[in-house]
């Protein structure tokens, strides 16, 4: 297993310096610049803030200078919009936010969606589970930027009960609202991802034979069905986890919370070319070691599969 670890992360070293250079190009190639926004300078001083950022050199100078940062430094350079603030400590501030908003909701999400799939599997083609399908339906389909307005109205404006916006240095009542809504979509993809699996399981041949073997329902279920109806989800785990941690850019900009998301978003808008990177190079790298980890839990809990 070993030896499989070290291919996967040796050959994740192309992906990433792709996924690097293609951002790279693309900001670029964007229109506007970061200092456009700015009120019309003098040409000297343009010109020696576009030399201090390395702007006045062509563009393939400026990536081989970037690229070099992060491999010699570990720097993924100044911020252009938020002044006297690195790429890096900006990550670092938002980190914690993103890090705690998006476990928080996966593990709502795992918790009930799960529960939803697996009984609206053991009740297949009954009110329970047309039920349960419907409301995920629903889930997948509304984009959280109207679930989040209309939560926000019925629960915090009209009815009082939570607060609108502001993280609050982390309290519950913050969180309550950012976390349900960024969950609901979570959940209706597990629930129905789980349904699925466990319908599959449930008609296998080593099912079967546990019942012939007299085991209960509940003995079927906890010992055998279970662990093999939710491998699939270890591998939509990976990308999702990633997904979230590294922040919902419309959940955290709605309510105010000062995730990653948020300053990709106001980088993005800015045309703050080493922000968006820096968020960019972090979520490609969440991606491929949560990936890995989903890989070889699958290997853990399925003893059959083969790392190749």
């Amino acid at each position: 297993m070993l030896g499989y670890i070290v291919r996967r992360l040796l050959g994740a070293i192309p992906t990433l310096f792709i996924i690097v250079a293609a951002t790279f190009f693309m900001m670029r190639l964007a229109p506007g610049g970061p200092f456009d926004g700015e009120r019309r300078l003098p040409p000297e001083i343009e010109r020696n803030i576009k030399a201090a950022y390395n702007l006045d050199k062509p563009v393939y100078e400026q990536f081989g200078i970037y690229v070099g940062n992060i491999l010699t430094k570990g720097d993924f350079g100044p911020s252009f919009k938020n002044k006297d603030f690195s790429v890096s400590e900006l990550i670092m501030l938002g980190a914690p936010v993103s890090l705690k908003l998006g476990l928080m909701a996966m593990t709502l999400a795992v918790f009930i969606g799960s529960f939803l799939g697996v009984t609206a599997a053991l009740r297949q083609n009954t009110p329970t589970d047309y039920s349960v399908m419907s409301i995920a339906m629903v889930g997948i389909t509304i984009p959280t930027f109207v679930t989040a307005p209309f939560l926000t109205l019925i629960l915090g404006v009209y009815l009082g009960w939570l607060p609108v916006a502001g993280y609050g240095d982390g309290a519950a009542r913050n969180m309550i609202l950012p976390v349900v809504v960024l969950a609901l979509p979570q959940i209706a993809i597990i629930s129905r991802l789980v349904r699925g699996s466990m319908i599959e399981v449930l008609r296998s041949n080593f099912i079967r034979t546990a019942r012939a073997k007299g085991l209960t329902d509940a003995q079927v279920v906890w010992r055998h069905a279970l662990r093999a109806g939710l491998l699939p989800l270890v591998s939509y785990l990976g990308p999702a986890i990633a997904g979230l941690v590294t922040g919902s850019l419309v959940v955290e900009q709605i309510f105010g919370l000062p995730g990653i998301g948020r300053y990709f978003v106001q980088g993005a808008l800015n045309r703050d070319y080493t922000l968006v990177m820096g968020v960019v190079i972090l979520y490609a790298t969440l991606i491929i070691v949560l990936n890995l980890i989903a890989d070889v839990m699958y290997r853990v809990l399925d003893p059959r599969v083969r790392l190749g």
